[in-house]
């Protein structure tokens, strides 16, 4: 057994959970053009929502991992009704909404640290046995993790390019204001977008979470980076080319910890670097990724 294929086992993990939060995170962008760093926070909220209902609740960590899902969904309307769209609808410029999307992340941090503590928790599982699949060791949940994380992508893809609230959020994404004088509720879709997208945060915090040995207060601020470098990677705002940062991204960082497990972190961001050089724009206005969202219609 190499320590390739080990790697390449725990490189589809994090792709896994990296592929949700990515896509939700580019998602919010698409239709908000906010470039939301108060996201992190949100996955740790749904995180530790999913802790009280494992724990406290007694509930299976599937429901809670829906109960991380709904917490997700909530908190992001919450914050895009209450504090972004507001901030919008005053013309606020780009800049300053990156300025309150990160004081927001602060004070949602210091507000959980202050509820929860800086001790770590951890959900309660039952003990599994590894499995051993072409020379890969995996856990039954992380292959569950795997699992969800596909049935999430294929379940937006479906609802992008087969109903008429998908392609309403397209429409909003490439001109909201053409959309509004189509008749679109892009009000509406916007909101229903943050509610998607923060669904998929959610699920993706619970299944860092469930993936890590435990979790505090900080577990989406350490993760935020790396989930941004995939949402850029694609050229941010578009959700297919987050998902093809995820597999470059989350398997490239999991490789270079073959060698020096610090260097995972130092790689993607590289390869982040490298791509921009070439195509500042991103992967999505490359051929490639162009070819792959012609094939997926």
């Amino acid at each position: 057994m190499s320590q390739l294929t080990l790697a390449i086992g725990f490189g589809l993990v994090t792709v896994a959970i990296l592929a949700l939060t990515a896509v939700g995170f580019t998602l919010q962008f698409g239709v908000s053009n906010i470039f939301n760093l108060a996201y992190g926070e949100v996955m740790t909220a749904s995180a530790f929502a999913a802790y009280l209902v494992n724990v406290k609740g007694g509930a299976s960590i599937w429901v809670a991992m829906g109960g991380g899902a709904l917490t997700g969904a909530v908190l992001s309307v919450v914050l895009s009704r209450l504090v972004f769209i507001p901030f919008l609808r005053r013309g606020t410029s780009l800049f300053t909404m990156v300025m309150v999307s990160l004081a927001v992340a602060v004070i949602i941090q210091n507000a959980l640290q202050a509820v929860a503590g800086p001790a770590f928790r951890s959900y309660t599982l039952t003990q599994e046995r590894s499995i051993h699949l072409l020379g890969m060791i995996l856990t039954p949940r992380q292959i569950a993790i795997i699992g969800v994380a596909a049935a999430c992508m294929l379940g937006l893809h479906l609802m992008l390019r087969f109903t008429r609230v998908g392609k309403a959020v397209r429409a909003t994404a490439a001109d909201p204001e053409l959309a509004r004088s189509c008749g679109i509720a892009t009000d509406r879709v916007i909101t229903i977008t943050w509610a998607v997208s923060g669904a998929l945060c959610g699920v993706g915090g619970v299944a860092l979470a469930l993936n890590l040995s435990g979790f505090n207060f900080a577990l989406g601020n350490t993760f935020l980076l790396v989930i941004v470098a995939a949402a850029v990677f694609g050229n941010v705002g578009q959700p297919y080319g987050s998902m093809v940062g995820a597999i470059v991204i989350g398997m490239a960082s999991e490789l270079a910890a073959i060698w020096v497990p610090e260097l995972k972190q130092v790689v993607a961001f590289t390869i982040l670097v490298l791509v921009l050089l070439v195509r500042p724009n991103g992967l999505w206005k490359s051929g490639f990724v162009q070819k792959l969202e012609a094939s997926a219609r």
